[in-house]
């Protein structure tokens, strides 16, 4: 039997084409689309507009499947996280953070990663597999759906829109998977799916340089780089990826990228860690990293209380320490903000999204061969283990 495919997957051209194969004009793909992302549809039997018998033939070849809800969690700030099914003993973690004036959701691009940066529990997880589009894309439907549904806002285009940012800062590395996570970007973006803005739809990396060229010509959104340290032997213990593309190459591709990016300057996220990358003269290493005559790098610095986790090793900085780190930036002209730490009681902070994923170290398997303690975040690891297999 012919797998069916699943339309989430389909970036709008390639939406057209499919519908091109089964014989129908460009414009039954955007009646399609529009029903799938605008109204939330998933049966092909309720898009009235379509004709019967194209309705009879993706009932036959295809199907509208995002990612199940295991579970949906709200934190007493009013962050949510729901953890996703993505098969074969995998899940991953979108979150939507409110604030006054937008809606913002934080969506996973992989299963794990693989970059395993020091100070993130995400990445001591290990890497399972990347996302397909309607995995990635399918976060984004889920959740505005499910927030409208919440509010008893209605679907379509007069219900008011209650994401009105995304950033791809969830689990993995979205550059790692580049192709699925571009398809996915250009439906965020179209006016018949999601209709977001360029300068509202974010991609976090920490460094995957000949990716950032990539997406300039791609599909140019607005860009953040997870930075952490200001020079090379700093960064190499901090961001392992560092010591394939250095701190100067990278600095040169932001300088590039913002000829093609939606805003004008790059955003440099920067985890402050106690007595590690949080001194006055990491500060001003900053300032001449990013006013390098030869790669000055148009840019804000987004400060992030690191969020510790008993295996790393790491403390957070003293809020006194981030202030004094903040005011050198800011008097240096830089714009200059620290991240609220949202959503921390339901695990749901940046740095926190360990996922309830597959066992991939298998770490139950170990701890029964080796009678190791068992450190109350192993419980947790090999509860959600259990229950999420």
């Amino acid at each position: 039997m012919t797998a069916l495919t699943n339309l989430l997957d389909l970036d709008p051209q390639q939406l057209v084409a499919y519908c091109g194969e089964l014989g129908e004009k460009p414009f039954r793909a955007t009646q399609l689309q529009r029903w799938m992302h605008v109204f939330g549809v998933s049966d092909f039997g309720a898009m009235t507009n379509l004709a019967k018998s194209l309705r009879e033939k993706l009932t036959g070849r295809a199907v509208i499947v995002e990612p199940a809800v295991i579970s949906d969690s709200t934190s007493h700030d009013g962050t949510r996280k729901w953890l996703l099914d993505v098969g074969r003993g995998n899940a991953v973690e979108t979150v939507f953070i409110p604030e006054d004036d937008r809606g913002t959701l934080c969506v996973s691009t992989q299963a794990g990663c693989a970059v395993n940066c020091r100070f993130c529990s995400t990445g001591k997880q290990g890497f399972s597999r990347n996302l397909t589009t309607a995995e990635i894309i399918g976060q984004l439907r889920m959740a505005e759906f499910a927030l409208r549904k919440t509010k008893g806002v209605e679907s379509g285009p007069k219900g008011e829109r209650q994401i009105s940012n995304v950033v791809l800062m969830g689990m993995g590395e979205p550059f790692l998977n580049y192709d699925a996570v571009v398809r996915a970007l250009k439906l965020m973006l179209d006016d018949n799916a999601y209709g977001l803005s360029r300068r509202r739809v974010t991609v976090s990396t920490s460094g995957v340089v000949p990716m950032i060229d990539r997406l300039a010509q791609d599909c140019p959104v607005s860009l953040a780089v997870s930075l952490h340290a200001p020079n090379d032997a700093l960064r190499n213990e901090l961001v392992p990826l560092n010591r394939k593309h250095g701190l100067k190459e990278l600095m040169a591709a932001c300088r590039r990228y913002l000829e093609y990016a939606p805003r004008d300057a790059i955003m440099f996220e920067y985890c402050m860690l106690d007595g590690v990358n949080d001194t006055d003269k990491h500060a001003r290493e900053l300032i001449t990293l990013v006013t390098d005559r030869t790669n000055p790098v148009s840019c804000k610095f987004n400060l992030i209380p690191f969020n510790p986790y008993p295996e790393s090793g790491l403390k957070r900085s003293k809020h006194e320490r981030v202030q004094a780190f903040g005011k050198i930036l800011l008097d240096a002209g830089f714009i200059t903000t620290v991240r609220k730490t949202r959503g921390d009681d339901i695990d749901a902070a940046c740095g926190q999204l360990a996922g309830e994923v597959q066992d991939r170290t298998r770490l139950r398997e170990r701890l029964q061969n080796s009678r190791e303690i068992c450190t109350p975040t192993d419980r947790k690891l090999i509860r959600v283990v259990e229950e999420v297999a």
